[in-house]
């Protein structure tokens, strides 16, 4: 059940998502990140399966989650502080902004990282466990389904700072190392991934066995070994770190990996099948010593690398542009002319993200927000990375890939236009329903003409509207669901 890969049926059904029995508005964060209401996620099975390891239990009317895991023995605190021991350059929310926490369980590893300012992309795949995504959504932690099976995953090349995986159960060396091509194909150059799994630190010949296969594999690919160490609790960690030039991979002996051919490697990474090969490390333009962006929380504000590359390429005065329009528009209408009561707020979705300056303008707030890049616009996913910010590439006229009642809050700027000329705006108005937490807020800022259409559509839900300005259409959900 974990390899399942992403199904949209055609055509998409048409039904609303009942609410669980007892359903209550959610614990509000920072208190969520330790306690959700049981009602809200009544999945039991992995309170049972897990009891012994500390991930989550029940009490009372609450899930309690205390910041254990498989590979976390003495807690995830002690854990994080122990990779910076092994590895002080990693530098927790300075020079690591970005994570990729593959298999991430509950997501308690990205949870606690937000405290050292780290904004960690936290995914898995439903599996035996039950909904571990909606945990980690519930309690205000940024998470989405994913499984590493035949496709690429929803992200550009060389984009995370950091990639972690704890006892993640990905088969990192199946048909020949693709899954571990693909995680070498978005960390970014000079970037780390971290492996705390037994064939780490045990010596029985099934673990050494998928140790040895793993040291062929990133011998292969370049990578180099710049930590291996074994905590007080017996738990290893291996830390390894991608080249930032090509000349490793024109040295090797075999070339296997093969270097990815040239003309592939701005393509969107949607539905596109897993490849064979090593993309070639980006050349810094003249001028620039990398393509690391600097420390945070300077990258957010800085003209990116990738916004001087190519396709994504614009000026510093749009970019200066774009960000001072988005700080004007949140800080003067949307926080405060608008009616949305921002202290209820935490999982925020930007539905057409563009550079990122809504996030940005955002950065403040006590909340996070998931940037959606449309596949039929442009590609400035690699600038929303580089300014330290996170999101995935979408097709809205399908569902997104998160469970029910996840998210607070969805912006739209001036997306539903080019999505009325493909896709029926009733089926994204009931995704849109599906996502949003009851209580939740949508705020779409669009023309009048695009406005009066989508109006009448999220009535029908029940939803309260109101209009503003004729520039932005604000709506609430309520607890209505249409009678048996």
């Amino acid at each position: 059940m974990e390899h399942r890969l992403r199904y949209c049926p055609k055509p998409a059904p048409r039904c609303l998502v009942p609410l669980p029995v007892g359903y209550k508005t959610p614990v509000p964060w920072p208190r969520s990140r330790d306690m959700i209401w049981y009602n809200n996620v009544p999945h039991p099975k992995l309170i049972e399966y897990k009891k012994d390891q500390n991930w989550v239990r029940k009490s009372g009317d609450y899930l309690v989650f205390p910041g254990g895991g498989t590979q976390f023995k003495e807690g995830v605190t002690s854990y994080i502080q122990f990779i910076e021991k092994i590895l002080p350059s990693i530098e927790w929310g300075k020079h690591t902004r970005v994570v990729l926490d593959v298999g991430c369980g509950v997501a308690s590893f990205g949870g606690y990282l937000l405290d050292k300012s780290v904004l960690t992309m936290s995914f898995a795949p439903k599996d035996e466990h039950e909904a571990q995504i909606q945990f980690a959504l519930e309690r205000g932690i940024p998470a989405f389904l994913a499984v590493i099976g035949t496709q690429k995953l929803t992200f550009p090349d060389n984009v995370f700072d950091m990639i972690h995986c704890a006892r993640c159960r990905v088969h990192w060396d199946a048909d020949g190392g693709m899954p571990l091509l693909e995680l070498n194909r978005i960390l970014r150059p000079g970037g780390f991934f971290i492996w705390s799994a037994t064939p780490v630190y045990r010596s029985d010949s099934r673990d050494q066995n998928v140790w040895n296969a793993m040291v062929a594999l990133t011998e292969a690919f370049c990578w180099k070994v710049v930590a291996k160490e074994t905590d007080a609790a017996g738990i290893g960690v291996v830390i390894y770190q991608k080249p930032v030039s090509n000349s490793c991979y024109e040295g090797r002996k075999a070339d296997n990996p093969p270097i990815c051919l040239q003309n592939r490697s701005h393509e969107i990474s949607w539905y596109s099948p897993l490849g064979y090969c090593l993309p070639r490390i980006p050349v810094p333009q003249s001028g620039q010593e990398s393509n690391w962006p600097i420390s945070w929380p300077e990258r957010l504000t800085n003209r990116p690398p990738s916004s001087q590359d190519g396709s994504n390429s614009i000026s510093s005065e749009n970019f200066l542009n774009d960000m001072t329009q988005w700080d004007m528009l949140v800080s003067k209408i949307y926080l405060h002319d608008l009616g949305i009561d921002w202290l209820k707020v935490r999982n925020v979705m930007d539905m057409n993200a563009g550079f990122g300056g809504f996030a940005a303008a955002l950065i403040n707030q006590p909340l996070w927000v998931m940037n959606v890049v449309p596949i039929h616009g442009p590609d400035t996913l690699p600038i929303i990375f580089d300014r330290g910010l996170i999101g995935v590439y979408h097709d809205w006229c399908e569902a997104f890939n998160t469970y029910p009642r996840t998210y607070d809050l969805l912006h739209s700027s001036f997306l539903f236009g080019g999505l009325a000329q493909r896709c029926d705006l009733v089926e994204v108005a009931m995704e849109m329903d599906r996502i949003l937490r009851p209580g939740g807020w949508v705020l779409v800022q669009d023309t009048i003409e695009m406005l009066q259409k989508i109006q009448p559509i999220l009535i029908s839900l029940h939803w309260e509207t109101t209009l503003h300005n004729q520039k932005f259409l604000v709506c609430k959900k309520g607890l209505w669901r249409p009678a048996n």
